[in-house]
């Protein structure tokens, strides 16, 4: 069974391997959701993480299965809606149903306990398959392009030249 709760402090150490794992390295590679081919270094650091959970108007929301923490994701209140990411499922439990529904609950997050009328996210245009999970979970493109922010190493370092983020939306309930 899969239960959700927020994030404290005491939680930085488990999510930032967590995330790591899913994004960067060797150990993502197991998953789907690896950006191994795309960004080397970081995804996150601890001051990173610490941040977002203690931010106003922010929480990570933490997915728990047999005691584990096997999923986490990041929302934000921005400009009026929500803002959805740092998004990591544990690599070897992809594939499984446990990123569906902690989207699910980032949603119900944003729509029933916050208010807002809409989802928000950046997704790298050179990540196709993922692009392509979230529209078939209701999240719309925008066509809205947002530059990769190179030369900055607390977003990886790039193996491209091309990278890109689209915004992608969904109004919610």
């Amino acid at each position: 069974m899969l239960t959700f709760r927020r994030a404290t402090i005491a939680d930085v150490d488990t999510l930032v391997p967590l995330v790591e794992s899913a994004y960067r390295g060797e150990a993502s590679r197991v998953g789907w959701t690896t950006e191994a081919d795309l960004l080397d270094g970081q995804r996150t650091d601890p001051d990173g993480v610490a941040e977002v959970i203690t931010a106003p108007k922010s929480a990570v929301v933490i997915a728990e299965q047999d005691g584990a923490v096997v999923a986490c994701c990041h929302v934000a209140e921005v400009d009026g809606a929500g803002y959805f990411g740092m998004f990591a499922v544990d690599p070897t439990r992809q594939a499984g149903g446990i990123g569906r529904l902690t989207l699910a609950e980032a949603e119900r997050v944003v729509s029933q306990d916050w208010g807002l009328p809409e989802l928000r996210m950046k997704v790298l245009t050179a990540r196709e398959d993922l692009v392509a999970w979230y529209v078939r979970r209701g999240y719309e493109r925008t066509g809205l392009l947002i530059p990769f922010p190179y030369g900055d190493d607390r977003f990886g370092q790039p193996r491209r030249t091309d990278l890109a983020f689209e915004l992608l939306t969904k109004r919610l309930p």
